[in-house]
């Protein structure tokens, strides 16, 4: 019996390493060294798609070539992991939904503003942001409103999918029944109905790059959800940093269930609500909120 190996370039630990220094100086992913041989398998065919003889010019082609950049994005979209679905974390979207939500209307509306902003930070294949987007059309609370949810992400390749809004069985594993008149059928998957996409903005954005991060303007919820588990000490801080620049005064930071701000910030708030928690921008005596 004759087993086949796969004859493509090896990644030997130190190009392992120089590798995953370059890439996470470049978006903050951290790479265990467990994970050696997945760095290797999913990066192969961008070597030999490249026609390079091993990841040892691959290193230096993202050093040096004229393309270097888009290279690294195409590297990256080959590294990350892409799981999500419609209503994930469900406990936390209905505290979203019976709490936060009539919280912010209540106090926006106090403030004379008209309009609310949520970003969906590292959005995926913008499941979540569609999400929001239902639970903010169910709750009828900012009827005729200026809503807009804005989704981003580092991969090219998932916002394609998130602009298309057509999804297949597996992401709506955890759709409740009463949410489904905001899908219609179609012959490649179900998509979101036109008024829920029209809520929704979807962007490239290196989570790293505060300049472009400012693009999105001031945000009353930011959702960062199983994002900063895969970035290191340094790039967590710099990405929470930036979250609470984009805040409003009083705006909230939902994370993943595994996530927390500890020893990585101490300027948010941490509100207990009645199933979840999260975390809040102060709001100071003086500081009002960006219109």
């Amino acid at each position: 019996m004759s087993i086949l190996f796969d004859s493509g370039p090896r990644l030997s630990p130190d190009e392992f390493r120089l590798l995953g220094e370059l890439i996470n100086n470049f978006c903050g992913m951290e790479f265990a060294a467990d994970i050696r041989y997945v760095f290797e398998r999913r990066l192969r065919d961008r070597v030999r798609e490249l026609g390079l003889r091993d990841f040892t010019e691959y290193y230096h082609h993202l050093l040096y070539h004229p393309n270097a950049k888009a290279e690294m994005e195409a590297a990256v979209d080959a590294l990350v992991t892409n799981e999500t679905y419609f209503f994930r974390e469900d406990y936390q979207l209905s505290a979203f939904a019976g709490e936060l939500l009539p919280d912010l209307k209540a106090r926006l509306s106090a403030e004379g503003r008209r309009n609310l902003t949520i970003w969906s930070a590292g959005c995926s294949t913008g499941e979540e942001a569609y999400s929001v987007a239902i639970l903010i059309q169910e709750s009828g609370l900012f009827d005729g409103w200026d809503v807009r949810v804005f989704g981003n992400d580092i991969s090219r390749r998932v916002l394609s999918t998130a602009r298309r809004a057509v999804y297949g069985p597996s992401s709506f594993r955890a759709t409740p029944p009463r949410f489904e008149p905001y899908f219609t059928d179609t012959p490649d998957g179900r998509q979101v109905v036109p008024q829920i996409r029209a809520m929704c903005h979807f962007g490239h954005l290196n989570l790293l790059d505060r300049d472009r991060s400012a693009l999105i303007g001031r945000a009353d919820v930011v959702f960062c959800r199983n994002v900063l588990i895969y970035f290191d000490v340094e790039a967590r801080r710099r990405v929470i940093e930036s979250f609470y620049e984009r805040l409003n005064p009083g705006g909230y930071l939902l994370l993943g269930h595994s996530e927390s701000l500890l020893n990585t910030s101490t300027a948010f708030e941490l509100v207990h609500l009645r199933t979840d928690m999260v975390y809040r921008r102060p709001r100071a005596p003086d500081e009002g909120t960006a219109p």
